[in-house]
């Protein structure tokens, strides 16, 4: 029988041999600084041994393997130790962000038809009220139960107290978690990971950022907590709305990694602009990534110059459904800025090993078989795609959106792999570099060209006044008017609209793309997606810029 391949299997050894290791510190009282003392602490053994016991209590209550349960609990220790409990099980754990707009939310778990619901009590009242997954049958409550019925997560780990180990023996291809995509550029999806698939992510993340055992990392999506178990590494889970990454307080993000000692970060371009605007040093860091969305220059140059010479800021590219694509580490991309603010696209480094990304022709259509004439000539701005083992297969109950993502690859044993649509726009350099230009669906398409975002507004974002700029389209595909919606810095008056927009324009006039955007539109505050905080909700600023040009004609 071949080896179990499992997330959780890694657990059990880290336990035997890291026992006493603090594996996690949560939040927990607060001093009167207002700050959080982190007195709530996990180590491996008490994660192994306790996550064992909920997942016997789960059985008990009727969760079994292949069963998908919604778990709806904001980031603490009982969330972690219902997904390992549930991976341990071999039941499929359903995440959706729970910041989404409510229909959407709804609409995300009636597709995913759960069998159980796992949650804090006002997910509950939601799900009572708003009708929310009907289809579970089973209700665990993290937390006190109001008036519906079912068992307390208190009561389940009771129910399985002193159980042996829990592992269900499952194979690579079984279906591990159900993760819901965030929704910026469209509907959330429920992409389907299979248990290779996490354990490829984990030794990919390893191998391409060097990260050994030992380690304190800070990671500010909780997702990514999930990994460090797995890694060796000691989580913080830091005291912030993880829904809200680019309103963290600076101060007790700096208190955790001070009292803690971290050495890594994950989070956000937002969390890395807040930590990089205030500005105190963070000696203690050797290691930074971020992703989400690409990160601006002037956060990589301010966060470099916080860091130890000798650490390193990773912006790895990626997305829910394959992650990571490319890596580059911050001094490379610090060397190609100006490139990137004279319209050459953000470059996003080179594949990570050993995925296979090539660029296909533009192509908004469903592509069912790979074939050699798909490829975009060298150096030509295509479409991205990834064929690697952490290149996930499907959609879950969304057959049309895994036909326009996924291309079928014979191969010449026989055999046959999946390609992986990555719906962004981009191209490889002399230098084997892959550059990032923008969402497909977003790019611009007018009676002349085709313009993509990312080549666009980083030449605009120069401008000392502008916080950041999108390019958006008005008019139908083909025909449409390019219009530049424009988001200033704080302080910056509507007095100096006029003369911002004739400087824009003046800018822009220095290249050949950049030239072709002349409407130019000043927003209060652009919409972001939920999950980082950054990536701009440009189809939301589309519908806004055509209303505005509609009032002013």
């Amino acid at each position: 029988m071949s080896e179990i391949c499992n997330i959780a299997a890694t657990l059990p050894c880290m336990a035997a041999e890291r026992g006493g290791q603090v594996a996690m510190y949560c939040p927990g009282s607060r001093g009167r600084n207002g700050f959080a003392r982190y007195d709530v602490v996990l180590t491996y053994a008490q994660l192994d041994a306790r996550s064992d016991a909920i997942a016997a209590g789960l059985m008990k209550v009727g969760v079994v393997r292949g069963m998908r349960a919604v778990v709806m609990v904001r980031p603490s220790p009982e969330f972690f130790l219902l997904m390992f409990a549930l991976f341990k099980l071999g039941a499929v754990p359903v995440l959706v962000d729970p910041g989404i707009e409510k229909r959407a939310l709804k609409q995300c778990l009636d597709e995913a038809q759960p069998q159980a619901f796992i949650g804090i009590p006002l997910a509950h009242a939601a799900r009572v009220s708003l009708g929310w997954a009907k289809s579970a049958r089973i209700h665990v409550t993290v937390g006190a139960r109001w008036f519906w019925r079912g068992e307390s997560l208190k009561h389940v780990e009771a129910l399985g107290a002193n159980a042996t180990a829990q592992l269900a023996d499952t194979r690579p291809d079984d279906v591990a978690a159900i993760l819901f995509t965030s929704g910026s550029t469209g509907t959330p999806k429920g992409v389907v990971y299979r248990h290779r698939h996490f354990v490829a992510q984990i030794a990919m993340l390893r191998d391409a950022f060097g990260i050994e055992p030992g380690g304190v990392d800070l990671p500010t999506f909780p997702p990514f907590a999930l990994f460090d178990p797995a890694l060796g590494l000691t989580s913080i889970i830091p005291d912030m709305d993880p829904t809200r990454p680019a309103r963290a307080d600076p101060k007790k993000l700096l208190d955790a990694i001070e009292r803690f000692g971290v050495t890594q970060l994950f989070g956000s371009p937002a969390l890395v602009d807040v930590l990089a605007r205030h500005g105190a040093k963070l000696p203690t860091i050797r290691r930074v990534t971020s992703a989400g969305a690409p990160v601006p220059p002037d956060v990589v140059i301010k966060m470099r110059a916080l860091l130890p010479e000798n650490a390193q800021l990773w912006t790895p590219y990626g997305a829910t459904e394959c992650l990571p694509v490319a890596v580059i580490e911050g001094r490379e991309l610090e060397a190609t800025r100006e490139l990137t603010e004279r319209g050459a696209g953000t470059c996003v480094g080179r594949p990570a090993s050993p995925n296979l990304v090539r660029i296909i022709r533009v192509d908004d259509g469903a592509i069912e078989t790979w074939f050699d004439d798909l490829l975009a000539a060298g150096g030509l701005i295509g479409e991205i795609t990834v064929a690697g083992p952490t290149a996930t297969d499907s959609y879950f109950n969304r057959p049309e959106a895994t036909r326009l993502a996924k291309i079928r690859e014979p191969l010449a044993d026989g055999s046959e792999r999946i390609v992986h649509r990555m719906g962004d726009l981009g191209f490889f350099d002399q230098h084997g570099r892959l550059w990032f230009c923008g969402r497909k669906s977003q790019r611009v398409v007018t009676a002349e060209t085709t313009l993509c975002t990312e080549q666009i507004e980083p030449v605009f974002n120069t401008h000392s006044d502008v916080r950041r700029t999108a390019l958006v389209g008005v008019g139908p595909r083909s025909t449409q008017v390019p219009v530049l919606c424009v988001e200033l810095r704080v302080g910056v008056g509507k007095d100096q609209h006029t003369r911002i927009a004739d400087e824009l324009r003046h800018i822009g006039n220095g290249f050949v793309n950049t030239a072709k955007v002349e409407r130019i539109l000043f927003h209060p505050k652009f919409p972001v997606d939920i999950r980082h905080n950054a990536k701009i909700g440009r189809e939301k600023l589309a519908v806004w810029a055509t209303r505005q040009i509609r009032a002013k004609a």
